[in-house]
């Protein structure tokens, strides 16, 4: 008589953890832009709501004003950032104006301002552009970044707190006053490394929409041919 042997049962493997869920990502590409982007920077602040334009410029700036300001922006001096959508619409910008130092003062300063679309608020694009301007300014050897804004301005008020700022309210208006570190090498290697990605970004976003369009064209040439031609007459 032949006894088998019980089956050997088979090592229990020991259950994993289920990992975390990764948290999301928080870095938004962001562009320094050029006169070339003069219309998309008019375009973007033209669909700006009337309040918006209030709080953004502190008065309720007419279309053929905001024209103007577009057309003096002097980009050989100051910085312009943008941060577009995958459609290349402009949804939120940033200009960083650099000013002359004071009578008797060599300390060099800069002014912050930025405006966001409406249907684009909420993600946390004006805390990434003046983020990105402070690291600009920083390299650019500024030393006190200025933020004047309406004191019914909340966002903007609450990224200048909450980067460190001095902010001292009199009557409707408020100003932030946030003194900036030296540069360094690593704020500039990481200016490089954030303007290099946004450029890739950039074009990648550019050659998507070439090749949208081309489609788009063969689409249209082929429903021209399909479409039944009229029997000669």
């Amino acid at each position: 008589m032949i006894i088998e042997a019980p089956p050997i049962p088979a090592p229990v493997q020991p259950s994993r953890p289920t990992p975390p869920p990764r948290p999301p990502a928080t870095w938004v590409p962001i562009r320094s832009l050029a006169a070339r982007h003069r219309d998309r920077i008019l375009s973007h602040l033209l669909e700006l709501p009337a309040h918006d334009r209030y709080l953004r410029f502190g008065f309720a700036a007419s279309d053929a004003q905001m024209a103007e300001y577009v057309q003096r922006l002097d980009f050989d001096r100051d910085e312009v950032l943008g941060i577009f959508n995958r459609r290349l619409r402009l949804l939120a910008m940033a200009h960083l104006a650099y000013l002359a130092p004071e009578p008797g003062q060599a300390e060099h300063r800069a002014e912050f301002g930025v405006s966001v679309a409406a249907n684009a608020r909420g993600r946390g694009y004006g805390s990434r552009l003046f983020d990105l301007a402070v690291l600009h300014a920083r390299n650019r050897g500024v030393r006190t970044l200025l933020i004047y804004a309406l004191r019914e301005n909340t966002p903007m008020l609450r990224i200048a707190h909450n980067a460190g700022a001095q902010v001292v309210r009199e009557g409707s208006e408020a100003q932030a006053v946030l003194k900036l570190p030296a540069d360094s090498m690593a704020s500039h290697v990481e200016q490089l490394v954030e303007t290099n990605a946004a450029e890739w970004d950039y074009r990648l976003k550019l050659q998507a929409r070439r090749i949208e369009r081309l489609r788009q064209t063969l689409l249209q040439i082929g429903a021209q041919t399909d479409a039944p031609q009229d029997p000669p007459s």
